[in-house]
């Protein structure tokens, strides 16, 4: 699978520990340098804005997509190559599923949560077939992983659902694991049965 577009998933927050901060901004620069164009949630601060940066910094092409009342009260970054409005929350993750190749989910709040767990139900539902990749910096997915894995065994989910995303521990390894991923059609699942 040609992956040209990803979709990062991160926090806002300032606040978190410059580790973070530091992963954030190798990753953007990394999916620059690989070709690949950034969509992220638009935002200027925390994660956000040090992905775009640094994907930027690198000559790579950012779109983000914002919901309007974000950028009603300045949270937009206006330096990115695109920056498109929409109305909701939830338009903006459409936009963004319909924009990526792939998604990579960095740390972050709820939002970013929200966010995984949509991408993951969408590959399992068929609506996505890409790559999901987290960056499982210093373990800070592992509970997710857990609880995925539990669904699993209380047979929630088939085992074939273990496949649907991949772990790695830094933003070096990102674009090793979205090449390397096997799309998800390409496994003969049965939407309907798995």
């Amino acid at each position: 699978m040609s992956i040209k577009r990803v979709c990062v998933f991160c926090a806002s927050s300032e606040r978190c520990d410059r580790v973070y901060f530091e992963q954030a901004s190798r990753l953007g620069g990394a999916l620059a340098r690989a070709g690949m164009t950034v969509i992220y949630g638009g935002g200027r601060a925390g994660l956000m804005g040090a992905v775009a940066d640094a994907a930027l910094a690198a000559g790579g092409v950012v779109l983000g997509v914002l919901p309007r009342f974000m950028n009603d009260v300045e949270w937009g970054h206006t330096g990115v190559s695109e920056l498109r409005l929409v109305d909701d929350m939830h338009e903006r993750l459409r936009v963004m599923k319909q924009e990526a190749d792939a998604f990579v989910a960095l740390p972050g709040g709820c939002g970013t949560l929200d966010e995984l767990f949509q991408a993951i139900t969408w590959k399992r539902l068929g609506l996505h077939v890409g790559p999901i990749v987290l960056v499982n910096i210093g373990g800070f997915f592992d509970p997710a992983v857990d609880q995925l894995r539990r669904c699993i065994r209380e047979k929630f989910m088939s085992e074939a659902h273990g496949a649907m995303w991949s772990v790695v521990p830094s933003a070096d390894e990102v674009v090793a694991a979205m090449q390397g991923a096997a799309p998800w059609g390409e496994r003969g699942i049965d939407f309907a049965k798995a």
